[in-house]
């Protein structure tokens, strides 16, 4: 296990390195000049040239490179070029509402997901899997976008059943936080439920027509005995990875659902900065959702050695 453990490490150490190579490059070559942007479009030259020295941009971009990752290592991503703020700060505050907000999803993803893919593979052929099927194809089907502006319209402005926008930190208030996070919660996570569903499904009925369940239903085992304790348990390793890949694209992919609910997380820093060319921030926010990605996958590869025996003793994933 140790040996897996270690080779994943050096992986993800690998990944992270070619991530911030990729960032640093796709961010300047974002069209625009951050320093123009600061100094001002009728700033004479001279004025422009201050501001880029300032901010480092005079530099070679090896240079620029290696100053931002031995930065970053110290836990110093510079400063905003828009409001002066220390980036770190401006992190600090959204990072945790985009994280509240894309856990609150996967709860609801996984319990629908899963729910809706056993019902699928046990009553195969009736009712209930079809059911089930049309949901998850309307959830993939629908863009998110349009989902939750007719959320907002109807649940919202016409019910009054939940919040049009608004924040409400759980930590303070938990019920009313909640609360505000629900709607949210429930259009960001419909994507992802109807691609849990869809995983379980699939693996449930290839496990439950395997031979070892016949032989338990043979020696007289119960239905529910058969579908949660063998075919339930064995699928597990796929619902596991796809919760791993989905936890990390729902950080990412926050982004419309803050806006139309007016979430002040990183998805409103994000937008903000790609539209002042904040060069700071736009790296620093996508080094963080680099990281989220790489270290939840390190993550899930790790709970394999717990689920799945057979990875401890291969020393390596399936």
């Amino acid at each position: 296990m140790l040996q897996y453990v270690f080779h994943r490490l050096w992986q993800s150490a690998v990944t992270l390195v070619l991530a911030s190579i990729v960032v640093f490059i796709g961010v300047r070559a974002l069209p625009g000049d951050p320093a123009t942007t600061m100094a001002g479009e009728q700033a004479d030259p001279a004025a422009i040239a201050a501001v880029r020295a300032d901010l480092g941009l005079d530099q070679s971009l090896p240079v620029q490179y290696f100053q931002f990752v031995w930065h970053a290592l110290t836990g110093d991503f510079g400063r905003s070029i828009r409001t002066g703020t220390p980036v770190i700060d401006m992190i600090g505050t959204t990072l945790p509402v985009t994280v509240q907000l894309a856990v609150y999803a996967m709860i609801i993803a996984v319990l629908a997901g899963v729910i809706g893919g056993v019902i699928a593979a046990v009553y195969r052929g009736r009712w209930p899997e079809w059911v089930a099927n049309g949901f998850s194809l309307a959830a993939l089907s629908v863009p998110t976008f349009w989902v939750g502006i007719l959320a907002v319209l109807y649940l919202s402005v016409q019910l009054n059943w939940f919040p049009a926008s608004g924040y409400v930190s759980p930590f303070e208030h938990p019920l009313r936080g909640l609360y505000f996070l629900t709607l949210p919660a429930i259009i960001l996570g419909l994507a992802h439920a109807a691609v849990v569903q869809r995983q379980t499904r699939s693996s449930m009925v290839e496990t439950l027509t395997a031979d070892f369940v016949r032989t338990a239903r043979a020696k007289g085992l119960s239905r529910p005995a058969v579908i949660f304790r063998f075919g339930l348990r064995n699928s597990l390793i796929v619902v596991t990875t796809i919760v791993g890949l989905q936890l990390g694209g729902l950080i990412a992919g926050a982004v419309v659902t803050e806006r139309i609910f007016s979430l002040p997380g990183m998805g409103k820093l994000t937008l903000d900065s790609v539209f002042t060319r904040d060069y700071p921030v736009i790296q620093a926010v996508i080094m963080v959702i680099a990281t989220a990605y790489i270290v939840i996958n390190l993550l899930v590869d790790v709970l394999y050695t717990v689920i799945d025996p057979r990875v401890r003793v291969s020393g390596r994933a399936q």
